[in-house]
Protein backbone atom coordinates (compact mmCIF):
# COMPACT_ATOMS: atom_id res chain seq x y z
CA UNK A 1 0.00 0.00 0.00
CA UNK A 2 0.87 3.78 -0.33
CA UNK A 3 3.84 4.68 2.14
CA UNK A 4 4.02 1.48 4.25
CA UNK A 5 7.69 1.09 5.59
CA UNK A 6 9.14 -2.01 6.18
CA UNK A 7 6.18 -4.65 6.07
CA UNK A 8 6.92 -6.15 2.58
CA UNK A 9 5.46 -9.61 3.52
CA UNK A 10 2.13 -8.04 4.69
CA UNK A 11 2.08 -6.15 1.97
CA UNK A 12 3.41 -8.49 -0.62
CA UNK A 13 0.36 -10.89 0.94
CA UNK A 14 -2.96 -8.06 0.25
CA UNK A 15 -1.07 -7.25 -3.08
CA UNK A 16 -1.45 -10.84 -4.28
CA UNK A 17 -5.05 -11.18 -3.15
CA UNK A 18 -5.92 -7.97 -5.08
CA UNK A 19 -4.47 -9.43 -8.04
CA UNK A 20 -6.15 -12.67 -7.90
CA UNK A 21 -9.58 -11.03 -8.06
CA UNK A 22 -10.72 -13.59 -4.81
CA UNK A 23 -10.38 -11.81 -2.24
CA UNK A 24 -11.49 -12.71 0.93
CA UNK A 25 -14.31 -10.74 2.74
CA UNK A 26 -12.81 -10.86 6.50
CA UNK A 27 -9.40 -10.19 7.18
CA UNK A 28 -7.08 -9.63 10.75
CA UNK A 29 -4.36 -7.32 10.95
CA UNK A 30 -2.08 -8.12 13.80
CA UNK A 31 1.10 -6.85 14.79
CA UNK A 32 2.62 -4.57 17.49
CA UNK A 33 1.46 -0.96 17.86
CA UNK A 34 2.21 1.66 15.89
CA UNK A 35 3.81 -0.36 13.02
CA UNK A 36 1.30 0.51 10.03
CA UNK A 37 -1.39 -2.03 10.54
CA UNK A 38 -4.34 0.91 10.35
CA UNK A 39 -2.70 3.10 7.54
CA UNK A 40 -2.58 -0.52 5.57
CA UNK A 41 -6.14 -1.08 6.50
CA UNK A 42 -6.98 2.18 4.56
CA UNK A 43 -4.96 1.37 1.93
CA UNK A 44 -6.51 -1.78 1.30
CA UNK A 45 -10.06 0.00 1.79
CA UNK A 46 -8.55 2.43 -1.52
CA UNK A 47 -8.66 -0.63 -4.01
CA UNK A 48 -11.49 -2.04 -2.93
CA UNK A 49 -13.69 0.57 -2.71
CA UNK A 50 -12.45 1.99 -6.42
CA UNK A 51 -14.57 0.53 -9.19
CA UNK A 52 -11.66 1.81 -11.53
CA UNK A 53 -8.98 -0.48 -9.66
CA UNK A 54 -6.84 -2.17 -11.65
CA UNK A 55 -4.33 -4.67 -9.78
CA UNK A 56 -0.92 -3.25 -11.08
CA UNK A 57 2.01 -5.74 -12.87
CA UNK A 58 4.46 -4.56 -10.04
CA UNK A 59 4.69 -3.34 -6.80
CA UNK A 60 0.98 -2.12 -5.22
CA UNK A 61 3.17 0.76 -3.18
CA UNK A 62 3.13 3.02 -6.33
CA UNK A 63 -0.35 2.74 -7.61
CA UNK A 64 -2.03 5.81 -8.31
CA UNK A 65 -3.39 7.56 -5.38
CA UNK A 66 -4.96 10.44 -7.40
CA UNK A 67 -8.58 9.16 -8.15
CA UNK A 68 -12.00 10.23 -7.03
CA UNK A 69 -12.17 7.24 -4.21
CA UNK A 70 -9.06 8.70 -2.40
CA UNK A 71 -10.02 12.16 -2.57
CA UNK A 72 -13.51 11.04 -0.92
CA UNK A 73 -11.62 9.16 2.05
CA UNK A 74 -8.97 11.27 2.51
CA UNK A 75 -11.19 13.65 2.75
CA UNK A 76 -13.25 11.71 5.48
CA UNK A 77 -16.02 11.30 3.54
CA UNK A 78 -16.59 8.35 1.64
CA UNK A 79 -19.72 6.91 2.34
CA UNK A 80 -19.27 3.31 1.82
CA UNK A 81 -15.60 3.24 4.00
CA UNK A 82 -16.91 2.79 7.66
CA UNK A 83 -14.33 3.01 10.54
CA UNK A 84 -15.59 1.78 14.01
CA UNK A 85 -13.79 2.54 17.30
CA UNK A 86 -14.00 3.57 20.61
CA UNK A 87 -14.14 7.02 19.97
CA UNK A 88 -17.33 6.86 17.94
CA UNK A 89 -19.42 6.16 21.03
CA UNK A 90 -18.92 10.11 21.75
CA UNK A 91 -21.49 10.51 18.60
CA UNK A 92 -24.40 7.60 19.25
CA UNK A 93 -27.60 8.85 20.13
CA UNK A 94 -27.63 6.14 22.48
CA UNK A 95 -27.01 8.76 25.94
CA UNK A 96 -25.71 5.76 27.97
CA UNK A 97 -22.98 5.03 25.76
CA UNK A 98 -22.34 8.51 24.76
CA UNK A 99 -21.76 9.33 28.44
CA UNK A 100 -20.35 6.22 29.39
CA UNK A 101 -16.07 6.43 29.77
CA UNK A 102 -13.84 4.82 26.24
CA UNK A 103 -12.76 1.64 27.58
CA UNK A 104 -13.93 -1.00 24.90
CA UNK A 105 -16.04 -1.35 21.85
CA UNK A 106 -19.19 -2.75 23.03
CA UNK A 107 -22.06 -4.81 21.32
CA UNK A 108 -24.34 -1.73 20.80
CA UNK A 109 -21.67 0.11 18.92
CA UNK A 110 -21.21 -2.65 16.56
CA UNK A 111 -25.20 -2.77 16.11
CA UNK A 112 -25.17 0.61 15.14
CA UNK A 113 -22.43 0.75 12.82
CA UNK A 114 -21.84 -2.62 11.33
CA UNK A 115 -24.16 -5.26 12.31
CA UNK A 116 -27.71 -4.05 13.15
CA UNK A 117 -30.28 -4.73 16.21
CA UNK A 118 -31.99 -3.65 18.79
CA UNK A 119 -29.79 -1.52 21.12
CA UNK A 120 -29.94 -1.18 24.88
CA UNK A 121 -31.91 2.13 24.43
CA UNK A 122 -34.23 0.07 22.69
CA UNK A 123 -33.78 1.60 19.32
CA UNK A 124 -33.46 -0.85 16.53
CA UNK A 125 -30.86 -0.31 13.99
CA UNK A 126 -31.01 -1.67 10.74
CA UNK A 127 -27.03 -3.06 9.90
CA UNK A 128 -25.10 -1.38 8.09
CA UNK A 129 -23.29 -4.57 6.64
CA UNK A 130 -26.13 -5.58 4.45
CA UNK A 131 -27.23 -2.05 2.86
CA UNK A 132 -25.91 -1.42 -0.59
CA UNK A 133 -23.01 0.47 -1.03
CA UNK A 134 -23.98 4.58 -1.37
CA UNK A 135 -22.02 4.49 -4.51
CA UNK A 136 -22.91 1.05 -5.68
CA UNK A 137 -19.47 -0.72 -5.57
CA UNK A 138 -18.59 -2.09 -2.01
CA UNK A 139 -18.43 -1.54 1.35
CA UNK A 140 -15.39 -1.80 3.94
CA UNK A 141 -15.69 -2.10 8.08
CA UNK A 142 -12.30 -1.09 9.42
CA UNK A 143 -12.30 -2.04 13.51
CA UNK A 144 -9.41 -0.47 15.11
CA UNK A 145 -8.31 -1.99 18.37
CA UNK A 146 -10.66 -4.85 17.68
CA UNK A 147 -8.78 -6.78 20.84
CA UNK A 148 -11.19 -4.13 22.89
CA UNK A 149 -14.18 -6.04 21.63
CA UNK A 150 -16.19 -7.36 24.41
CA UNK A 151 -17.69 -11.05 24.74
CA UNK A 152 -21.17 -10.03 23.52
CA UNK A 153 -19.88 -8.08 20.67
CA UNK A 154 -17.20 -10.59 19.33
CA UNK A 155 -20.50 -13.47 19.60
CA UNK A 156 -22.53 -10.98 17.75
CA UNK A 157 -19.82 -10.57 14.87
CA UNK A 158 -19.68 -13.92 14.53
CA UNK A 159 -23.18 -14.34 12.06
CA UNK A 160 -21.66 -11.18 9.75
CA UNK A 161 -18.33 -13.01 9.41
CA UNK A 162 -19.82 -16.73 8.96
CA UNK A 163 -22.72 -14.94 6.48
CA UNK A 164 -21.48 -11.87 4.46
CA UNK A 165 -22.95 -9.86 2.40
CA UNK A 166 -21.49 -9.28 -0.90
CA UNK A 167 -18.99 -7.03 -1.80
CA UNK A 168 -18.70 -6.35 1.67
CA UNK A 169 -14.96 -6.35 3.68
CA UNK A 170 -14.05 -6.76 7.53
CA UNK A 171 -10.99 -5.55 8.51
CA UNK A 172 -10.02 -6.27 12.20
CA UNK A 173 -6.98 -4.38 13.13
CA UNK A 174 -5.36 -5.68 16.45
CA UNK A 175 -1.87 -5.70 18.39
CA UNK A 176 -3.58 -8.31 20.99
CA UNK A 177 -4.97 -11.00 18.17
CA UNK A 178 -5.29 -13.57 21.01
CA UNK A 179 -8.26 -11.64 22.29
CA UNK A 180 -9.96 -12.39 19.73
CA UNK A 181 -11.87 -15.37 19.90
CA UNK A 182 -10.88 -18.34 17.71
CA UNK A 183 -13.97 -18.51 16.07
CA UNK A 184 -13.25 -14.56 14.72
CA UNK A 185 -9.82 -15.75 13.87
CA UNK A 186 -10.94 -18.63 11.56
CA UNK A 187 -13.13 -16.51 9.66
CA UNK A 188 -10.34 -13.94 8.75
CA UNK A 189 -7.29 -13.76 6.31
CA UNK A 190 -4.55 -13.15 8.71
CA UNK A 191 -1.88 -10.44 7.71
CA UNK A 192 1.24 -10.29 10.34
CA UNK A 193 2.77 -7.34 10.63
CA UNK A 194 6.31 -6.72 12.17
CA UNK A 195 8.53 -4.12 13.93
CA UNK A 196 10.75 -1.59 11.31
CA UNK A 197 13.93 -2.81 10.61
CA UNK A 198 16.74 -0.10 11.05
CA UNK A 199 16.81 1.30 7.48
CA UNK A 200 12.77 1.78 7.37
CA UNK A 201 12.89 3.39 10.82
CA UNK A 202 15.22 5.80 9.99
CA UNK A 203 13.66 6.96 6.67
CA UNK A 204 10.72 7.22 8.83
CA UNK A 205 12.42 9.24 11.10
CA UNK A 206 13.94 11.37 8.37
CA UNK A 207 10.20 12.33 6.80
CA UNK A 208 8.46 12.44 10.08
CA UNK A 209 9.26 15.84 10.93
CA UNK A 210 9.32 15.57 14.30
CA UNK A 211 10.99 18.01 16.27
CA UNK A 212 13.81 16.27 17.72
CA UNK A 213 17.06 17.12 18.59
CA UNK A 214 20.30 14.62 17.60
CA UNK A 215 20.31 13.37 21.61
CA UNK A 216 16.18 12.79 21.99
CA UNK A 217 16.42 10.77 18.43
CA UNK A 218 19.18 8.94 19.43
CA UNK A 219 17.38 7.73 22.48
CA UNK A 220 13.89 7.41 20.70
CA UNK A 221 14.83 5.68 17.75
CA UNK A 222 15.85 2.59 20.18
CA UNK A 223 13.32 3.02 22.63
CA UNK A 224 10.49 2.67 19.69
CA UNK A 225 11.85 -0.80 18.78
CA UNK A 226 10.53 -0.47 15.08
CA UNK A 227 7.49 1.43 15.94
CA UNK A 228 6.77 4.91 14.47
CA UNK A 229 3.60 4.65 16.24
CA UNK A 230 5.65 4.36 19.47
CA UNK A 231 8.68 6.88 18.26
CA UNK A 232 5.79 9.68 17.47
CA UNK A 233 4.15 9.05 21.01
CA UNK A 234 7.42 9.11 22.61
CA UNK A 235 8.12 12.67 20.75
CA UNK A 236 4.49 14.15 21.69
CA UNK A 237 5.02 13.26 25.63
CA UNK A 238 8.21 13.76 26.01
CA UNK A 239 9.54 10.60 27.31
CA UNK A 240 13.27 11.43 27.10
CA UNK A 241 12.51 13.90 29.70
CA UNK A 242 11.58 11.15 31.58
CA UNK A 243 14.70 9.63 31.12
CA UNK A 244 16.51 12.32 31.83
CA UNK A 245 14.69 13.26 34.84
CA UNK A 246 15.33 9.70 36.50
CA UNK A 247 19.14 9.10 35.11
CA UNK A 248 20.24 10.36 38.50
CA UNK A 249 17.72 7.55 40.13
CA UNK A 250 19.01 5.08 38.15
CA UNK A 251 22.68 6.19 38.43
CA UNK A 252 21.99 5.70 42.08
CA UNK A 253 20.85 2.34 41.98
CA UNK A 254 23.72 1.18 39.53
CA UNK A 255 25.96 2.14 42.31
CA UNK A 256 23.66 0.34 45.36
CA UNK A 257 21.87 2.86 46.69
CA UNK A 258 18.26 3.58 47.43
CA UNK A 259 16.51 6.05 45.47
CA UNK A 260 14.23 7.52 48.22
CA UNK A 261 12.38 9.70 45.14
CA UNK A 262 12.19 7.15 42.52
CA UNK A 263 8.55 6.19 43.09
CA UNK A 264 7.22 9.45 43.89
CA UNK A 265 9.06 10.49 40.84
CA UNK A 266 7.59 7.53 39.02
CA UNK A 267 3.89 7.80 39.69
CA UNK A 268 3.76 11.78 39.02
CA UNK A 269 5.71 10.63 35.84
CA UNK A 270 2.14 8.54 34.90
CA UNK A 271 0.07 11.17 36.42
CA UNK A 272 1.35 14.00 33.61
CA UNK A 273 0.83 11.72 31.00
CA UNK A 274 -2.40 10.32 31.74
CA UNK A 275 -3.56 14.42 32.18
CA UNK A 276 -2.68 15.47 28.92
CA UNK A 277 -3.94 12.29 27.46
CA UNK A 278 -7.49 13.11 29.25
CA UNK A 279 -6.94 16.55 28.06
CA UNK A 280 -6.26 16.40 24.45
CA UNK A 281 -9.35 13.33 24.23
CA UNK A 282 -12.67 13.88 24.59
CA UNK A 283 -13.90 11.76 27.07
CA UNK A 284 -11.33 9.55 27.47
CA UNK A 285 -11.11 7.32 30.86
CA UNK A 286 -8.74 8.83 33.33
CA UNK A 287 -7.86 4.94 34.69
CA UNK A 288 -7.15 3.72 31.12
CA UNK A 289 -4.94 6.66 30.46
CA UNK A 290 -2.94 6.20 33.96
CA UNK A 291 -2.64 2.20 32.58
CA UNK A 292 -1.33 3.38 29.47
CA UNK A 293 1.56 6.16 31.31
CA UNK A 294 2.89 3.37 33.53
CA UNK A 295 3.06 1.05 30.19
CA UNK A 296 5.03 3.38 28.80
CA UNK A 297 6.93 3.92 31.64
CA UNK A 298 7.67 0.36 32.16
CA UNK A 299 8.42 -0.08 28.28
CA UNK A 300 11.15 2.94 29.09
CA UNK A 301 13.07 1.15 32.20
CA UNK A 302 13.05 -1.99 29.94
CA UNK A 303 14.24 0.20 27.12
CA UNK A 304 16.86 1.07 29.47
CA UNK A 305 17.79 -2.91 31.17
CA UNK A 306 18.19 -3.69 27.46
CA UNK A 307 20.90 -1.41 26.71
CA UNK A 308 22.50 -2.50 30.03
CA UNK A 309 21.87 -6.18 28.84
CA UNK A 310 23.77 -5.34 25.36
CA UNK A 311 26.26 -3.68 27.14
CA UNK A 312 27.30 -6.50 29.29
CA UNK A 313 27.15 -9.12 26.29
CA UNK A 314 30.30 -6.44 24.73
CA UNK A 315 31.78 -7.18 28.14
CA UNK A 316 31.13 -10.57 28.84
CA UNK A 317 29.12 -10.06 32.27
CA UNK A 318 26.46 -12.35 33.61
CA UNK A 319 23.08 -11.04 32.33
CA UNK A 320 21.32 -12.73 35.32
CA UNK A 321 20.81 -9.04 36.96
CA UNK A 322 19.09 -7.38 34.07
CA UNK A 323 16.93 -10.20 33.13
CA UNK A 324 15.90 -10.69 36.67
CA UNK A 325 14.75 -6.92 36.95
CA UNK A 326 12.67 -7.54 33.31
CA UNK A 327 10.47 -10.21 35.23
CA UNK A 328 10.09 -7.33 38.02
CA UNK A 329 9.14 -5.09 34.94
CA UNK A 330 6.43 -7.87 34.01
CA UNK A 331 5.56 -8.65 37.37
CA UNK A 332 4.46 -4.96 37.50
CA UNK A 333 2.53 -4.68 34.60
CA UNK A 334 0.82 -8.10 35.34
CA UNK A 335 -0.17 -5.65 38.97
CA UNK A 336 -1.36 -3.19 36.65
CA UNK A 337 -4.50 -5.01 35.80
CA UNK A 338 -5.17 -5.48 39.50
CA UNK A 339 -5.86 -2.04 40.17
CA UNK A 340 -2.90 -1.67 42.78
CA UNK A 341 -3.05 1.99 43.39
CA UNK A 342 0.25 3.84 41.51
CA UNK A 343 2.34 5.11 43.87
CA UNK A 344 1.97 1.79 45.45
CA UNK A 345 3.29 0.06 42.46
CA UNK A 346 5.89 1.77 41.80
CA UNK A 347 7.34 2.51 45.22
CA UNK A 348 7.50 -1.70 45.57
CA UNK A 349 9.26 -1.71 42.13
CA UNK A 350 11.86 0.49 43.19
CA UNK A 351 11.75 -1.05 46.86
CA UNK A 352 12.22 -4.86 44.67
CA UNK A 353 14.71 -3.29 42.58
CA UNK A 354 16.94 -2.01 45.49
CA UNK A 355 17.21 -5.30 46.96
CA UNK A 356 18.20 -7.12 43.27
CA UNK A 357 20.84 -4.45 42.77
CA UNK A 358 22.24 -5.60 46.53
CA UNK A 359 21.56 -8.94 45.95
CA UNK A 360 24.54 -11.74 44.12
CA UNK A 361 23.43 -11.31 40.67
CA UNK A 362 24.48 -8.11 40.85
CA UNK A 363 28.25 -8.60 41.48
Amino acid sequence: MHRILGQPRAIGALTAALRSARVHHAWTFSGPKGVGKFTTAVGFARRLLDPDFEPPSEDDANANQETETSRLIDAGAHPDLHIVRKELALHSANPDLRNRKLMNIPLDLLREHIIGGRTSDGRFHEAPAYRTPALGHSKVFIIDEAELLGSEAQNALLKTLEEPPANTYIILVTCQPQRLFPTIRSRCQHVAFVPLDSTAMNEWLNSAGLDLDEQQRSWIEPYSQGSPGTAQLAAQYGFYQWQVALAPMLADLADGRYPSQMGQTLAELVESFASAWVEQHENASKDAANKDGAKHLLAMLAAHARRQLARDAEQGDDPEYWLRFIDLLREAEWQLESHVNMKVLMENLVVQWTDLAASPARS
